[in-house]
């Protein structure tokens, strides 16, 4: 089979070479429309699931929201791996298929499910969604927003409104999550001793807030000639119109709700907060949808940006553009991966002329590089696979390989053409190059698949190691298949047209010749001292295996990305403006930092974020100039420096992509995590103490965090039922109640043009913020009284939980370390061996 394609190459030799041609310009154009990304999709098929809590505390959270949706969705098919986490307000539950799902039937799957639990969370509770359909390495922009003369509020609102709104239109993203500012709400702030005096209770307030904001179709008239459509309006639009709206009328006395407290524009009880170089602002993470190219959205994004930005300046808004922007990296490291591949191609180039000493026999040897090549990416377009550093690499591997099978055919050709030409009779060309390529075919062929199965055993790399280096052996393979299939079909077609009439001289190329010679001279060396060269041989491998235990290993080598993301947990129950505080003391540390280009902080969470973190939990995006080699290394060691000299709180530092994987390898941004399941929490926090302070002792671990982490400051409000029936109050009106006084009730929405502002009944800030005062909030029983509070409950101070882990349906506690100085699966090994032994 393989003689008849080669005679058919050479009988068609004008066919060949034009379709050749056809397939390199195929091929350029099928990599100038590749996708571009750092590593393939290294994630398994996963869905987020998020529900909003307002007001609960963590475990009732985990018992009541995130236990119900778990159990709804555990029996999907596909599911390999089910965790949760359950913080003050929110549950998050994260569910991971088996390699190979369809994403798509799975989120469909997951729907069906959500929508038959809806029903059945507390109420107040908002049903459960799933986050937009992001990749592993989603987030392709962070930008920021500061300002001298507008306010926390007026940025947030330009954020939600105009930036979000027009940053979703761009193609390719997927979400936009919004950090820090204020979100503007309209606030009824009840003064409780107002309450009281006028004998309302916190229904009333709400039913005439309602009342206020509610918007109401109008209907039509209809005569015999025409239809007239109504439309009323009635809404309270400002803060001063809803001052204006009645609660109660009594004796002639009205009484409005102004009268009750302030009515005004605040923000909503703020879960996160940002700050870019140590100014309190708005964060906004813009993160791409999966599959999407990170180079082109990105770009289009920052199209998006400049025209917003004139909008920007004429307000006196700063808009601080690529506080995060793994497009920068992904250029890097694409530029350098092509320029090793042009290097290694110029001197595979420079060889073969020096060698053959012939420009047309290594121009046809060389043809087989770029041929292959391009051959290899249409192939891996064909399968999805987009181009990364991994696809690059195993081109870049396989550009010395591509080039041996046509090396090795056209050596062989001219070597027969020269020895034709010197015979008495000489035989056809064609006849000459068939003959001459038949007789290296088969050597040609074994030697091609003995490579590819040396690259074979890639390909069986299961979890996120397969995903991460399959495409490498994928494009190294395709691009030796493709060389092969070339040196039996271009090459002799190629040879037969440009060698096959010319005159040859006996002589062998000059590099050939000189290099022969001294070869010969160490040969005899060689033959004449064989014991000494065997006995020298082994005792430089015996060396080489012997250092081999002491050579560290890793997953990937350190990455070079030129930014860091610094991890700051404080003190569980942490203020959001601590926080900042202690964010700007960091900022301003890591500034003087002679390498460092620019620091933003994000604090807590954002509404349907990929991270879910409470108000002590800072994340630090801290990106660089350029640096050298040198340079790179010290970063992080003078960054680990700083941070060691500020007190009080806990660091951890990673890379992006790093960071990425190790959260897809254990659910957690470490290199090593230690896992305790169990049912008691206070047990799993005494084993996670233990466990931490020993993690502590063992060289190499930094960064030790308990996950869980117990101590947030916690207020029990108990029912006492003896206390409820005697005053004539139901538990649901004091619950009610409370949850209104201190978390807010929204009544209702005001609509300015497309912007959405909720309408919301709470207590005034000087009551609200007064842990003493709780005790004393008046609710109105049924009778018509007012008791105080504590004369309903038990009040008492207690420590509570930050969050509430689960895995597999099992409470757990996590600690994690990251690995400096040693190799992390060698500090794994010393932890479990510590651990067993206590």
């Amino acid at each position: 089979m393989l003689t008849q394609i080669v005679h058919l190459s050479l009988r068609f030799r004008g066919l060949v070479i034009v379709l050749a041609c056809a397939l390199a310009g195929y091929g350029v154009y099928g990599y100038t429309q590749s996708k571009y990304d750092v590593f393939p999709e290294f994630a398994p098929p996963m869905v987020n699931i998020q529900a909003e809590a307002p007001g609960l505390a963590p475990e009732q959270v985990e018992q009541l929201v995130t236990l119900p949706v778990e159990n709804a969705i555990n029996g999907v098919e596909g599911i390999e791996a089910l965790r949760s986490q359950s913080i003050q307000g929110l549950g998050l539950i994260v569910a991971t298929f088996r390699s190979g799902t369809d994403i798509y039937r799975a989120r469909q799957a997951i729907a069906e499910r959500l929508t038959t639990v809806a029903g059945q969370l507390p109420q107040g509770v908002k049903a459960p969604v799933m986050t937009p359909l992001t990749s592993s390495t989603s987030t392709v922009l962070i930008v920021g927003l500061t300002s001298e003369n507008r306010s926390l509020m007026q940025l947030r609102t330009l954020a939600d409104w105009t930036l979000k709104q027009r940053l979703l239109s761009v193609p390719g993203v997927a979400k936009v999550s919004v950090f820090g500012g204020e979100a503007k709400e309209f606030q009824v702030q009840v003064r409780p001793d107002r309450l009281v005096a006028y004998n309302l209770s916190f229904d009333d307030v709400l039913a005439a807030a309602g009342r206020a904001t509610a918007v109401r179709g109008a209907g039509f008239i209809e005569n015999d000639s025409q239809r007239v459509v109504l439309q009323s309006e009635g809404q309270s639009l400002t803060a001063e119109q809803l001052a204006q709206s009645v609660v109660s009328q009594s004796k002639g006395a009205i009484v409005r709700l102004g009268d009750l407290g302030k009515v005004v524009e605040a923000p909503e009880p703020p879960i996160g907060a940002a700050a870019i170089m140590g100014k309190t602002g708005v964060s906004l993470v813009v993160n791409s949808q999966f599959g999407a190219n990170t180079l082109e959205v990105t770009r289009n994004i920052e199209a998006a940006l400049d025209e917003l930005k004139p909008l920007l300046d004429g307000q006196g808004i700063t808009l601080h553009a690529g506080l995060f922007r793994p497009a920068s990296f992904i250029e890097t490291a694409t530029h350098n991966v092509k320029s090793s591949l042009l290097i290694g191609a110029v001197l595979v180039v420079i060889v073969l002329t020096l060698f053959l000493f012939e420009l047309r026999t290594a121009a046809i040897s060389c043809s087989a590089i770029p041929l292959s090549l391009l051959g290899a990416i249409i192939v891996l377009q064909r399968f999805g696979i987009n181009l990364n550093t991994m696809t690059l690499g195993g081109l870049a591997i396989a550009v010395g390989v591509v080039v041996d099978d046509a090396i090795i055919n056209v050596e062989n050709i001219l070597r027969r053409l020269r020895e034709n030409r010197h015979l008495a009779q000489p035989r056809p060309a064609l006849k000459i190059v068939l003959d001459a390529t038949i007789e290296v075919q088969g050597a040609v062929v074994y030697a091609t698949f003995a490579i590819i199965l040396v690259f074979f055993p890639i390909l069986t790399m299961s979890g996120v190691q397969g995903r991460l280096f399959s495409p490498l052996g994928l494009a190294f393979i395709y691009a030796t298949l493709a060389s092969l299939a070339i040196a039996l079909t271009v090459t002799p077609a190629l040879c037969l047209v440009f060698l096959g009439e010319r005159l040859f001289k006996r002589d062998e190329p000059p590099v050939v010749h000189w290099l022969k010679a001294r070869y010969v001279r160490l040969l005899q060396r060689v033959e004449t001292n064989a014991k000494t060269v065997l006995w020298t041989v082994g005792i430089v491998t015996a060396i080489g295996l012997a250092t081999l235990p002491f050579i560290g290993g890793g997953f990937l080598p350190e990455l070079k990305e030129g930014h860091f993301i610094v991890h700051m947990s404080a003190v569980p129950g942490t203020s959001l403006n601590e926080s900042l505080a202690m964010g700007r003391q960091v900022t301003q540390e890591l500034l003087k930092l002679p390498f460092v280009r620019s620091v933003s902080q994000q604090v807590g969470r954002a509404e349907l974020a990929d991270d879910t973190w409470g108000t002590h939990y800072s994340e630090f995006q801290v990106d660089l100039n350029p640096l050298s080699g040198e340079e790179g290394e010290q970063a992080l060691f003078q960054i680990r420096q700083v941070l060691a000299k500020i007190p009080g709180v806990n660091f951890a530092v990673k890379t992006f992509l790093t960071e990425r994987m190790e959260e897809t390898l254990s659910g957690h941004t470490a290199s090593v995590v230690v896992n305790i399941f169990g049912t008691d929490l206070d047990a799993l926090d005494a084993a996670g103490k233990d466990i931490a302070r020993l993690l502590n002792t063992i060289p190499g671990a930094a960064d030790v965090q308990v996950q869980s982490p117990s101590g947030t400051p916690q207020l029990v409000i108990r029912l006492k039922p003896t206390a409820l029936a005697l005053w004539g109050f139901d538990a649901t009106t004091v619950l009610e109640g409370i949850r209104t006084a201190y978390q807010g009730t929204t009544v209702g929405q005001v609509y300015e043009g497309n912007q959405v502002f909720n309408t919301a009944v709470v207590l005034d800030p000087a009551s609200r913020d007064n842990v003493t005062q709780v005790a004393a909030l008046p609710m109105k029983s049924l009778r018509g009284s007012h008791i105080p509070l504590g004369q309903l409950t038990d009040i008492y101070q207690t420590s509570g939980r930050y969050v509430v882990l689960h895995e597999g349906g099992r409470r757990l506690q996590t600690i994690t370390c990251n690995a400096t100085g040693r190799d992390a699966s060698t500090l794994v090994e010393e932890a479990q061996r510590r651990i067993k032994a206590e």
